[in-house]
């Protein structure tokens, strides 16, 4: 006879009855020698602020791997369409080609429609992408444009959730930078002032966070105008030594000196000039 089988109402409250069995796979994976994928740790600080007649944006331009500083002078405001700009965070390589793939299909969608491109269609294309994916394209970014609705800005996830706020931040150092944002912010700011609060909040961001570091890049986009200040100011300022390091000869003792001549000869020498056509 068939058994019947009754359901019983799931109890509120976490469920942790999947956590023997990943300790389990866990430990079946380090006895082959194996890890399980880490997430990869980024560093960056991004930001906007939408002021009486625009969008402010802001970035640093550290770029690193791992613990090392890869590039000191990383540009992360990318362009998307003549009124729109794009703040990315996470991996330099995801926001790049993310950025430029909606770029291209926002210039499509822009000649096939005989309009200029919308901010909300520009993020409607990015978080589409990026839901698609599952998180696996690592770009956290921060989406600002002026269309024929007045200013826009948006931030948009890396599993493809966006919110629409009046000033955002995203990436490792955004607490520091959303801290001046909750403590300065007002509505209907001038130029001037939301420029200021841009450059305090990034480099908030550059002096709380080791991922964040060297210079502070602004776009200011209005409706008739862009404004890409690269870079806007400097925050870490090369400091000059107080003392010098060269050491006169015989400083450090040498306790033995071998000296072996090397006899070579010079078959023959070619020089190729590099083709760069």
């Amino acid at each position: 006879m068939a058994s019947l089988s009754v359901c019983q109402p799931q109890c509120g409250g976490f469920s942790f009855e999947n956590s023997k069995r990943n300790a389990l796979l866990e430990a079946e994976f380090t006895k082959l020698g194996h890890s399980l994928p880490a997430a990869r740790k980024t560093g960056t600080t991004i930001c906007g602020v939408v002021f009486k007649d625009g969008v402010v944006l802001g970035a640093d331009t550290r770029a690193t791997e791992g613990m090392i500083v890869a590039d000191k002078n990383c540009s992360k405001i990318h362009y998307i369409s003549p009124n729109i700009y794009c703040c990315g965070a996470g991996t330099a390589a995801d926001t790049e080609m993310t950025t430029q793939i909606i770029s291209s299909n926002l210039e499509l969608h822009a000649l096939s429609t005989g309009r200029p491109s919308r901010v909300a269609t520009a993020n409607r294309m990015l978080k589409q992408m990026l839901f698609r994916y599952q998180g696996y394209i690592g770009a956290a970014l921060v989406l600002g444009g002026v269309d024929a609705a007045g200013p826009h800005l948006y931030s948009i996830y890396p599993h493809g959730s966006t919110d629409k706020l009046p000033y955002v931040t995203m990436g490792s150092g955004s607490l520091a930078a959303m801290a001046v944002f909750e403590d300065r912010y007002k509505q209907d700011m001038e130029e001037g002032e939301a420029k200021q609060l841009v450059r305090d909040a990034i480099a908030a961001g550059i002096f709380n966070d080791l991922g964040s570091g060297s210079n502070i890049d602004l776009c200011v986009i209005t409706k008739n105008n862009i404004d890409y200040i690269r870079p806007h100011d400097e925050a870490n300022k090369k400091g000059v030594r107080s003392g010098s390091y060269k050491y006169k000869r015989g400083t450090t003792g040498v306790l033995t000196k071998n000296i072996i001549p090397l006899d070579l000869e010079l078959v023959e020498e070619v020089v190729q000039t590099m083709d760069t056509s």
